[in-house]
């Protein structure tokens, strides 16, 4: 699957086209709509049954770590997000949301795969992503509210709706799965023939999703492609400025080589498929908002994998000063 996520951005691009093409089909296109939410529930299923809940507190073994990662993500990010969300897209209220959701729920999965490209630490990295997981759960309502909630219409029953049928059934389902999988088969066999399968079938499955959504929603995109380059800037200036502030923190907590490339792209990577499910569930008539969301990776992804590189890059650079 590694190979799979690193040119995702294209498979996306890809699976747009197709649900574009196969959305001229009037019967295809009435009926895929019904079909977008069961495919990213059972994706996040999929993602969650792969992340041991109950080791949250292992993400405390290195609290430096942990405690800088969680106050850039949830403290520092939303800050930043509300100022470059307001400058930019003031006059664009959908995109305003979709960005904020895009932006303040910090990834699940992809960023370990660039974590390895760049040589960090990738089992210090795993070990925060439960704590990211609830955290984000938690705190993506509010944000939603705080920094984006007089932009369009929130209904707080639609939010809480779409927060419990597209993210805690998911959770709760996985969590007993899990528990139930572990119990027959064991812990190893788990994690060395469940995971690599939920990991290859989430991607499927939110592929699927994508098809379903532009076969319903293509004229959508057709119609607003200046999208794109609306959200490129803002997008861009994140990860500018993120990146900036990871290297800065990592030098200020005094962080080895491996322990900051985790910090970086913990810090960094961003979900667009949680937020994505939220976004379907809570605003089924603002199509935009998930274009949105569907958007971001198209432009995150190319970046995560060059910010990989070029932090290979600074490690072989430093050695060479060394010598």
């Amino acid at each position: 699957m590694e190979d799979v996520n690193k040119f995702q951005s294209l498979i996306i691009l890809f699976m747009v086209a197709i649900g574009i093409l196969i959305g001229q089909i009037e019967f295809i296109q009435i009926y895929s709509e019904y079909l977008i939410t069961p495919f990213l529930m059972i994706m996040l299923f999929l993602v969650f049954v792969q992340i041991p809940l109950r080791d949250i507190g292992s993400s405390f073994k290195n609290l430096k770590f942990t405690l800088t990662a969680v106050s850039i993500n949830f403290i520092w990010t939303p800050i930043i997000i509300f100022i470059l969300g307001r400058s930019f897209l003031s006059n664009n209220p959908e995109l305003l949301i979709g960005y904020i959701m895009l932006m303040v729920t910090p990834c699940t999965d992809w960023y370990l795969i660039f974590t390895g490209i760049a040589k960090g630490n990738v089992a210090l990295g795993s070990s925060i992503l439960p704590l990211n997981l609830i955290l984000q759960l938690l705190l993506l309502p509010i944000y939603i509210f705080i920094i984006g909630g007089t932009s369009v219409d929130i209904d707080t029953m639609s939010l809480a709706k779409g927060v419990i049928y597209s993210l805690i059934v998911p959770l709760l389902c996985s969590i007993i799965a899990r528990k139930v999988i572990i119990s027959k088969i064991g812990k190893d066999n788990f994690d060395e023939k469940v995971v690599p399968k939920a990991c290859d079938y989430q991607g499927y499955f939110l592929n699927l999703a994508i098809i379903s959504m532009f076969s319903s929603q293509g004229k959508i995109l057709l119609q607003n492609l200046q999208v794109l380059l609306i959200l490129l800037v803002p997008i861009l200036l994140f990860f500018i400025i993120n990146f900036i502030v990871g290297r800065l923190m990592s030098k200020v907590t005094k962080l080895n080589y491996e322990d900051s490339v985790s910090l970086n792209l913990t810090t960094l990577a961003r979900n667009s498929p949680i937020a994505l499910a939220i976004a379907v569930a809570t605003f089924p008539d603002k199509p935009l908002i998930s274009l949105a969301l569907i958007i971001g990776p198209l432009i995150e992804l190319p970046i995560l994998f060059l910010i990989s590189k070029i932090l290979l890059n600074m490690k072989v650079n430093e050695k060479n000063l060394k010598c």
